[in-house]
């Protein structure tokens, strides 16, 4: 049995620094876990920049290498990384992945993309995972705390959810021992989609939230309030030194729940 398990580049979400994503490093877990009880051959791939150090985690998760598949650094490639995908991944009786991946504007749409150029059954939302008889038994993440068993056959792609019942373990052993294989892939210029040249990627920039003191009033309260003016409370703070001042704002933040320390 042959198994793979496609990763990507995590982004922190306060820093923005480059990392392994989460929901790949789950994907990877139950790929190590697969691969050890069945005897399988295990690769995992990543399309994209071989020089970006976040792959190197992968190595400290378990990957004892990291088959990167070159693709330019511009928009137009990187968002046709599904064919280079398909070509490298026929043959292989199981392909994981995450459910999206950690940028800003990922759509999830590669796994969808993978399994229909490789004519593949596709589940998503995999939370668990049992290989038996050729086909896969996979545990589905629904909604309001739902769960749901369905059965594929191999070959299929599995794309696992966040919330996967796979805790990923760091060795930073593993990292010096394991190795990144950059495999160059031939694209033609005139597969270019001339519309793509018109993109630009960039961070998302996060805006500001307002912070808003849940209503505790009664219902005849509030439909008085619509017809009457009337003192919301609070206080005015004119005297004392800036650390008193904010002192009473987080009293007042603290009052209503609105942060937790």
């Amino acid at each position: 049995m042959k198994i793979a398990v496609l990763v990507s580049v995590g982004r922190h979400p306060v820093s923005g620094a480059a990392r392994y994503s989460r929901n790949d490093a789950a994907a990877l877990t139950m790929a190590l876990s697969l691969a050890k009880a069945h005897n399988a051959t295990l690769d995992v791939l990543h399309a994209g920049d071989p020089s970006n150090p976040a792959l190197n985690e992968y190595l400290a998760l378990g990957a004892r290498s990291v088959e990167v598949l070159e693709l330019p650094a511009t928009p137009e490639f990187q968002a046709d990384a599904a064919a280079p995908l398909a070509a490298r991944l026929r043959g292989y009786d199981l392909v994981l992945t995450g459910t999206r991946a950690e940028g800003a504007f990922d759509s999830g749409m590669l796994p969808y993309r993978v399994a229909h150029a490789l004519e593949m059954p596709l589940i998503g939302a995999a939370v668990d995972l049992t290989l038996r008889d050729g086909c896969a038994e996979v545990r589905q993440f629904m909604l309001k705390g739902l769960r749901r068993r369905v059965e594929v056959q191999l070959p299929a792609l599995i794309a696992v959810h966040p919330m996967a019942n796979a805790v990923p373990k760091y060795a930073y052993a593993r990292l010096r021992e394991g190795t990144i294989r950059p495999v160059a892939t031939h694209s033609e210029s005139k597969s270019r989609d001339p519309d793509s040249l018109a993109w630009t990627v960039r961070p998302a920039s996060a805006k500001p939230v307002r912070l808003a003191a849940a209503e505790k009033r009664s219902g005849h309260a509030r439909m008085l309030s619509a017809t009457t003016t009337e003192s919301r409370g609070g206080s005015v703070v004119i005297e004392g030194s800036s650390v008193e001042k904010a002192q009473v704002i987080l009293a007042y933040l603290r009052e209503h729940q609105l942060v937790d320390y």
